[in-house]
């Protein structure tokens, strides 16, 4: 039997949607297809050992993101206590580079780090496929930060595919300057604005487009039905997306249900000139690159 650690350390990315198609509502979610890429921007988590029964999450957390029960971390810790019944507790320390209500799935990187340290943690009898299921407990976006590199993703997000992606992408980020969107509130507008959508087709082109390492092939399949959503409620989305592509970049877009935007760069060189540029303009930007792998341990 193995000694189970006292503590375990797990980096998970951001996530952007390079293609969103939305559908109508089934069984109370809306369908959708969408082709997702794993990027280098990673919140951090620790989770060391506790008294038994202890499941708490502390540190200088963010405004947005709360220490209770309905944290999607100590949520994902819970799961796993409820199911295998651990003989210790846990304290979770979280440090957040994803921004908060971003678009960008951080809360559930955030699950699918909690899943990961605390299976290792308490010695779990669990595998890959495991914490995949346990993670579509918690969330649509959860497994996807837990598989990195780049899927398709049907039903409701959670039912995913590896997509082929050849090459390194370099991609410009833009977060929010009015603060973040509220999901509900998006597919709320997207249901105003589209009251009988189609259903969602997968988005076969941008898969091609993957598969080539083209950023330029990639960059003409970008797309969000989001985005018109997003931007009726932010209107200076629209106006970040025009100044991203007059700094240079191929092609932008809002990741998810925003606010942040990603802007597509030909190479990393053609990504600090963008990056510099819409700093300069008073952006908060930073830049990545995708694919990256998903939620791992570093210590």
């Amino acid at each position: 039997m193995s000694m189970e650690p006292t503590m375990v350390k797990v980096r998970v990315p951001a996530k952007v949607n390079l293609g969103l198609a939305v559908g109508p509502v089934v069984s109370g979610y809306h369908q959708i297809a969408t082709v997702f890429q794993a990027v280098g921007l990673y919140d951090e988590l620790v989770a060391e050992l506790a008294e038994p029964g202890v499941c708490e999450l502390l540190g200088d957390l963010p405004d947005g993101v709360t220490a209770g029960e309905d944290n999607l971390a100590i949520r994902a810790a819970r799961l796993l206590m409820v199911r295998f019944e651990p003989t210790s507790g846990v304290r979770l320390r979280l440090r957040k580079r994803i921004p908060v209500a971003g678009g960008m799935a951080g809360g559930s990187a955030d699950a699918a780090a909690a899943l990961l340290a605390c299976s290792v943690l308490w010695d779990l009898d669990t595998d890959p496929d495991d914490l995949l299921m346990y993670g579509a407990q918690l969330g649509s976006d959860v497994p996807f930060a837990l598989m990195g590199g780049a899927a398709l993703g049907t039903d409701r997000g959670n039912r995913l595919a590896p997509a082929l992606s050849r090459g390194h992408y370099h991609w410009v980020l833009v977060f929010g300057a009015e603060g973040g969107l509220s999901t509900p509130e998006v597919y709320r507008r997207f249901d105003e604005l589209n009251p009988t959508p189609a259903s969602p087709s997968v988005p076969t082109d941008l898969l091609e487009a993957l598969t080539s390492g083209d950023p330029h092939a990639v960059a003409e399949q970008l797309f969000n039905d989001l985005q018109p959503a997003a931007i009726s409620l932010q209107p200076k989305l629209g106006e970040t997306l025009e100044a991203g592509r007059a700094a240079g970049a191929l092609a932008g877009i809002v990741s998810g249900s925003g606010p942040t935007t990603a802007f597509l760069a030909a190479s990393e060189s053609a990504a600090l000139d963008v990056a510099r540029q819409l700093k300069a303009e008073g952006h908060q930007v930073v830049r990545v690159q995708a694919p990256v792998a998903g939620a791992k341990i570093i210590g």
